[in-house]
């Protein structure tokens, strides 16, 4: 029984190395974080441009950073809070970032 438990929590993470090179996301898997993501946020609401104090508040996170993961995980945590709790605000959200030094990308979260 020890042995099918453990042989199944390998192939398990196994798959889900497999799997993480295929999506931006790599949440569930040991698979190395060889990403380096610096992001800007900037959020405006009703009009009104966020503060850097404002932002962090808003998501937890810093308006300018570095994240060691996928832009996918920044970009999760902005679109997860304004479907959330925003939804209210009819924010938009542009998150300007950089993957490894390389050219800077754009994404936008608009209201619906």
């Amino acid at each position: 029984m020890r042995t099918i438990v453990g042989v199944s929590i390998l192939a398990f993470q196994l798959a889900m190395i497999v799997y993480a090179r295929f999506v931006p996301s790599r949440y569930f898997c040991w698979a190395p974080y060889d990403v380096q993501t610096d992001y800007w946020i900037t959020t405006v609401v009703n009009g009104r441009r966020l503060t850097d104090s404002e932002v962090r508040a808003r998501y937890r996170r810093p308006q300018h950073g570095t994240d060691n993961r996928s832009p996918q995980h920044v970009m999760d945590v902005l679109q997860g809070y304004e479907e959330r709790y925003g939804r209210q605000d009819h924010a938009l959200v542009i998150l300007r970032y950089r993957v490894n030094g390389k050219e800077e990308q754009l994404w936008r979260w608009e209201p619906r």
